[in-house]
């Protein structure tokens, strides 16, 4: 059997020697390599043809071997393809769906379990917003409370300060009319007094001795005590209306203070219950605002369980889609790669079975029709390289070597790289 991936023929001492072109190729047809041997030779000595059927024999006979083994080759591998879609068909029939049964009948079942629990899902909310409600009517209660409280506190203390001035004001008077009482008792000593002077006067005026006296004329005691009672009497009216004047002064001044402390009073209360109002007012939306935002945040958190759930069922189902997908590639990778062992060795034998036929042919008598001594070897190399990239390229390399006399007298290397993907 001749050597596989021979890279070229020559001719030496005179002796013809022709070999077929040759293919080996890697696994997968990664780094597979063609090589081709053109040449072209000058005259050579005869041989005896008995050679010639030997080696056109020894060829025929490794080419039937090869022949055979290729065809053995090919039994395998369409035994091992069988396999395969075997095992890939029953793949896909486990994977494909089961037969459905029918649960229509239970469809209304589930529809009317559904509304139930949809009524009683309504009915719970509705005894939690009612529980809300009665909750913030306890509270605004509970704050109108607080704030009547506040104000009786506030109206027990005026009270408490208007009794004091009250107190105040009834000393003020008891002073005044114990003045009064006094000034009335030392008016009526006075008119005591006054009505026992007159009576002696009068006495003294009605008894039996004349006494004459020579003297200066005498003073009309009537008129003086006349006199007396009059400023006695113009006194105490006056005091009587100073007292009066300040008693009603002391009560304006105390009754506009009192107005004034009224108005006030009124006024603080208004704006107090002003600011409670607008104070239950924000205190309920606050309520309302907290209580809206704690049913997002439980409906947020249902939704990420319920979602962060499906997430990871379509995260596991995409696990598995790309295993199988990983699963898929490598098989098709490896049927790639019989796929091109087996054209390479298709394009093999191919070549072999043409030089088969032209050896059938005589055409080996042709070639001895050359007379130089001259050999013209062209190395075609066809390379497949996966590169540690994520593309694979072509490689083509053609090496072209004149040889005379055994010696190389020129060569030329053209390299052709396609990107495949």
């Amino acid at each position: 059997m001749p050597l596989v991936g021979s890279g070229q023929a020559r001719i030496s001492s005179g002796f013809f020697q022709s070999r077929t072109p040759s293919v080996y190729g890697g696994a997968g047809g990664m780094g597979t390599r063609i090589s081709q041997s053109i040449f072209s030779s000058g005259t050579a000595d005869s041989f005896g043809e008995s050679s010639v059927i030997t080696n056109e024999k020894l060829t025929m006979q490794n080419l039937n071997d090869r022949l055979a083994s290729y065809l053995d080759k090919v039994r395998s591998l369409e035994a091992a393809n069988r396999k395969l879609e075997l095992q890939i068909r029953e793949y896909y029939e486990k994977r494909s769906p089961t037969v459905s049964r029918d649960f229509t009948a239970f469809f209304a079942t589930i529809s009317d379990l559904r509304a139930q629990i949809m009524m009683k899902y309504a009915d719970n909310q509705k005894i939690l917003l009612q529980i809300d409600n009665a909750r913030l009517a306890a509270d605004d209660f509970k704050m109108k409370f607080e704030t009547e409280l506040n104000m009786h506190n506030m109206v027990e203390a005026d009270v408490a300060r208007l009794r004091g001035v009250r107190d105040s004001l009834t000393l003020s008077i008891a002073d005044l009319e114990v003045q009064i009482e006094g000034l009335k008792e030392e008016l009526a000593y006075m008119k005591t007094n006054h009505e026992e002077e007159m009576c002696q006067l009068r006495i003294q005026q009605t008894g039996t001795v004349n006494v004459e006296v020579d003297s200066a004329a005498s003073v009309d005691l009537n008129k003086v005590l006349e006199e007396m009672r009059e400023q006695y009497e113009a006194a105490a009216i006056k005091n009587k209306q100073e007292l009066e004047k300040w008693f009603q002064a002391k009560m304006e001044t105390l009754q506009n203070e009192i107005s004034v402390c009224s108005k006030e009073v009124k006024t603080y209360s208004s704006e107090l219950s002003e600011l409670k109002r607008t104070y239950q007012s924000l205190e309920i939306t606050r309520q309302g605002i907290i209580t809206e935002i704690q049913c997002r945040q439980q409906n947020l958190e249902e939704y990420k369980s319920r979602y962060s759930i499906q997430l990871s069922q379509l995260q596991a189902s995409i696990n598995m889609l790309e295993t199988e997908l990983q699963q898929l590639r490598v098989s098709l990778e490896h049927q790639q790669g019989e796929y091109n062992l087996l054209l390479d060795i298709k394009m093999r034998l191919e070549l072999e079975i043409a030089e088969y036929r032209r050896l059938l042919e005589g055409e080996l008598h042709e070639k001895k029709q050359y007379e130089e001594k001259k050999v013209l070897v062209i190395t075609k190399v066809e390379e497949k390289v996966e590169e540690h990239k994520p593309h694979i390229e072509r490689r083509v390399k053609t090496i072209v070597e004149e040889i005379i006399d055994g010696r190389v007298v020129s060569s030329s290397v053209d390299t052709e790289v396609t990107d495949i993907q």
